[in-house]
């Protein structure tokens, strides 16, 4: 089964690559799988404080996940996997991808404006070095629209 990875975060951008990856997999009778990043927090000197705040930042992309991925089922009726992982972003699509050969495509949302984000623009460079496509999706895409 090809599985569509659609990194999460409260953008626009990616609500449109996550749209897009839905109807990509309902085309092929595929998979989607939701990635939300956790940003580890730089606050050395408490731990204490350093976990709370890594914590709240867990329960927020999880939520911001499963929310998206309801809003999926609804949509599309195809109900999304969900990881949860902390680290650089790249660094962490990077070992996601090189752990799950069923990923058949990487599928980021680029933002509007002259800076696609940090993802699109790392992973674009690097593209060649992926062990699957990469899908960039332009900021409020409307597949409909560009089919006419």
């Amino acid at each position: 089964m090809r599985t569509f990875l659609v990194i999460m975060d409260d953008t626009d951008e990616a609500r449109s690559a996550l749209r897009y990856a839905a109807r990509r997999a309902a085309a092929v009778d595929g998979a989607v799988h939701i990635l939300a990043l956790v940003t580890q927090q730089n606050v050395s000197a408490f731990g204490a404080v350093q976990a709370t705040m890594e914590q709240e930042a867990r329960d927020r992309v999880e939520m911001l996940a499963h929310g998206a991925a309801g809003n999926l089922l609804a949509e599309s009726g195809l109900m999304p996997t969900i990881s949860v992982m902390m680290g650089t972003g790249h660094e962490v699509i990077r070992k996601f991808l090189s752990e799950h050969s069923e990923v058949g495509a990487l599928v980021l949302g680029a933002a509007g404006g002259g800076n696609p984000g940090p993802l699109v623009t790392h992973f674009s460079a690097n593209a060649g070095a992926l062990p699957c496509p990469l899908y960039i999706v332009p900021l409020n895409y409307d597949e409909a629209k560009a089919s006419h």
